[in-house]
C-alpha cells in the first residue's frame, strides 16, 4: 500500500466531491420537481433542460467517484475489524448499481415533461421509491463505517459516535418515505438528514486536513499481518 498519509488525504478529497456532486443533484431535484403539482414539474423540466442534465450527470458522477471513496475507506480501516469492514464495503458497493440503475427513470420522466405528463409522474414515483431503498443501503454502511471508526485507534472516538448519528438520516428518511410519506423530509427540511450531512462533511474533512495517527495506524496495520 502507498504512503497512509497520501491515501487519507486523497479519500478525504474524494469524500468532498461525493458531497459536493450529491448535494448540487438533490438540490437541484428538490427546485424542479414537485409531487403536489405536476405541471409546474413538467414546466420545470421543459424551461431547465440544462439544469436537469447536469443534474443528473452530476449524481452518476457521485456515484462513480463513491466507489473509488469506498474502497480507499476500506484499504484504511480494513485492518480494524475484518469481518465488519467486508460487510462495510459489501452495503456500499449495493448501492452503487441501485442508484446508477434508477436514473434512466428521471431521464424518462424528463424526456415525457411535454408529452405525458400522468407517465412523467409515474416515472418519477418509480425513482423516488428506489431512491428510498437506495437510502437505507447508505444508512447502513454509514454505520458499519462508525464501528470501524468508533475502533480503530487512529481515529478520534467522538468522530465514530458523529457519523452513527449521521447514519440514522438516512434509515429513517427510508421509512418515514414507506410508512409515513405525508411526513416525509428531504435534505433540508429534515434535521436527521442535516445531520448526516454535516457528520459526512465533517469525516471527509477530518481526513483531508487532519489525517490519522500514523504510528497508531501502522502498528495496527503489521498486527494484522500476523
Amino acid at each position: 500500500m502507498e504512503s497512509p498519509k497520501k491515501t487519507v488525504r486523497l479519500t478525504g478529497l474524494v469524500g468532498i466531491v461525493v458531497l459536493i456532486t450529491g448535494t448540487f443533484t438533490h438540490n437541484v431535484d428538490s427546485k424542479l420537481i414537485s409531487f403536489e403539482d405536476t405541471s409546474l414539474t413538467a414546466s420545470n423540466f421543459i424551461h431547465s433542460e440544462s439544469m436537469f442534465r447536469i443534474a443528473l450527470v452530476s449524481g452518476l458522477l457521485m456515484e462513480t467517484v463513491f466507489v473509488f471513496y469506498v474502497f480507499n475507506l476500506f484499504r484504511l480501516l480494513g485492518q480494524v475489524i475484518k469481518n465488519n469492514s467486508l460487510i462495510m464495503l459489501i452495503l456500499a458497493l449495493i448501492s452503487v448499481p441501485l442508484f446508477l440503475l434508477n436514473q434512466p427513470n428521471a431521464f424518462n420522466a424528463f424526456q415525457l415533461a411535454g408529452i405525458n405528463v400522468d407517465a412523467m409522474m409515474f416515472f418519477l414515483t418509480v425513482q423516488k421509491h428506489r431512491g428510498l431503498i437506495v437510502s437505507i443501503f447508505f444508512g447502513f454502511w454509514l454505520f458499519r463505517l462508525e464501528l470501524l471508526v468508533y475502533k480503530s485507534q487512529f481515529f478520534p472516538k467522538l468522530l465514530g459516535i458523529l457519523v452513527m448519528i449521521g447514519s440514522l438520516g438516512y434509515v429513517i428518511h427510508f421509512f418515514q418515505g414507506f410508512l409515513l410519506p405525508n411526513y416525509e423530509s428531504f435534505l433540508w427540511t429534515s434535521p436527521f438528514l442535516i445531520v448526516t450531512l454535516i457528520s459526512e462533511l465533517f469525516m471527509m474533512m477530518w481526513l483531508l486536513i487532519k489525517g490519522i495517527d500514523i504510528n497508531k495506524w501502522q502498528k495496527n496495520h503489521l498486527m494484522s499481518c500476523y
